[in-house]
């Protein structure tokens, strides 16, 4: 699962349809690599002002949107061409919804061992295995027996 905490400003993803743009372009960097669609999740955490310092100052002067990833389902290989490549591929998620509208932003990335993560009491099926296709396909956890 990827899990993306978004801390952001008061004067940010303020509706329902600016919340759905940023997820649903995330949602796409990870299906576009076989994950299924519910395994991305995505909190909005709204910050009060005097709630967010950078620099042991209140940031004030323009909105500032802060992203923790959690990657769990696949971890990413110790390659700097990776780590490029995904970094780029977030830049591109946030880009209309945070750098294009003259935002402050930054994100960070840590990853989980995929042995200590479960979907409704299930361990999730092998990245890419069959039963992790039927998982897409449904767009939702489906048990299967042990050992699969």
């Amino acid at each position: 699962m990827p899990l993306w905490l978004i801390f952001h400003t008061e004067d940010t993803f303020q509706d329902v349809p600016s919340k759905r743009a940023v997820t649903q372009d995330i949602t796409k960097i990870y299906t576009s690599i076989g994950l299924p669609p519910f395994y991305v999740v995505v909190n909005f955490i709204k910050m009060a002002t005097g709630d967010q310092w950078i620099g042991g100052e209140i940031k004030s002067d323009k909105p500032f949107v802060r992203v923790a990833i959690e990657h769990i389902a696949v971890n990413l290989p110790n390659e700097d061409a990776v780590y490029d490549r995904t970094a780029r591929a977030i830049d591109k998620a946030l880009k209309p919804h945070v750098a294009d509208k003259g935002y402050d932003w930054e994100f960070h990335i840590d990853e989980t061992d995929r042995r200590l993560w479960k979907v409704n009491g299930l361990i999730p099926p092998a990245w890419k295995s069959e039963q992790e296709k039927i998982w897409f396909k449904e767009n939702r956890p489906v048990p299967y027996p042990e050992g699969e």
